[in-house]
């Protein structure tokens, strides 16, 4: 018998939990990598199987270089999540990306050095999993339309950079960001993205924009404290969005994002060392 993959939801700063979710089930999932950010909270939203993670950590622990998003995604791809909605709080580098707006991204930067965990790959099995389009196409057009649905100022595209943290940007490396044609920045989303490439999972992002980074000399720098409203009302606008999107994804696992590993392996078959193997099994699937 069939059964639908799952969808997963990894919620971002201000999203920490699901409260639409019933028959819930806490799921403590161990990993070669090391532990998840939290608990997995596995329930129904819709009639469609939802597992819930929060990316930092119930009560915001883990700084966003302390993520272990191996672990994270890995978890997730082992209870059978194919479909994976990021939440993530963004900085504007535009102005017409307006705090309070929901931007779909369709394109990454990646401007870390201190993520050394974005590939599940080495150890004896070697892939190069393309990211020329690292977000799933039709997920954010899911995610589009149920946006503007809400009433939301929405935007289809847009390009994340990400930094590192836990600082926020120098107003000099804001006008950078801004100078290069990116439009919002994070510090979380790059290794979500390459990561679940390499597990075979269409992922998409909701990103929540909470204020305008630094680069607007006549308003005050972003804080912490800044942002803390712009979180909560984000939330709120993100779980509506969530409630109508996720009914209306697929029950079968068959875009282009689901197969990327058949021409991404460079390894022959041969050459795979068993240890490696185990460890990637949730990953390789039918390819063992």
């Amino acid at each position: 018998m069939h059964t639908p993959p799952l969808i997963g939801v990894i919620g971002g700063s201000g999203l920490y939990e699901l409260e639409h979710l019933t028959d819930l089930e806490e799921i403590e999932v161990k990993t070669p990598y090391g532990d998840p950010s939290d608990t997995l909270m596995k329930g129904s939203l819709n009639g469609r199987a939802v597992v819930f993670l929060p990316r930092h950590g119930r009560g915001h622990r883990l700084l966003p270089t302390e993520i272990n998003h191996r672990a994270n995604i890995w978890a997730l791809r082992s209870l059978n999540v194919r479909f994976v909605i990021c939440v993530t709080a963004v900085g504007s580098l535009r102005e017409d990306y307006a705090p309070g707006h929901v931007v779909i991204p369709d394109q990454y930067a990646d401007r870390t050095c201190q993520r050394p965990q974005s590939t599940f790959f080495g150890h004896g099995i070697v892939a190069h999993v393309s990211p020329a389009d690292p977000y799933s196409p039709h997920l954010r057009t899911l995610l589009e339309k149920h946006s503007k649905e809400a009433g939301l100022v929405t935007h289809s595209q847009g390009t994340y950079v990400n930094m590192d943290g836990p600082a926020f940007s120098s107003r000099a490396e804001s006008q950078i960001n801004r100078q290069l044609g990116l439009d919002i920045v994070g510090m979380t989303n790059v290794p979500e993205v390459k990561l679940a490439l390499e597990a075979e999972m269409a992922l998409a992002t909701l990103a929540m924009v909470t204020d305008y980074d630094c680069w607007k000399a006549e308003e005050d720098a972003v804080t912490t404290k800044s942002v803390l409203q712009h979180l909560l009302d984000n939330a709120e606008n993100a779980k509506k969005i969530l409630t109508q999107v996720i009914p209306n994804i697929p029950l079968t696992a068959d875009w282009p994002e689901h197969s990327t590993l058949a021409k991404s392996l460079a390894t022959p078959r041969e050459f795979w060392p068993e240890e490696t193997i185990e460890k990637l099994r949730p990953i390789l699937n039918e390819l063992i």
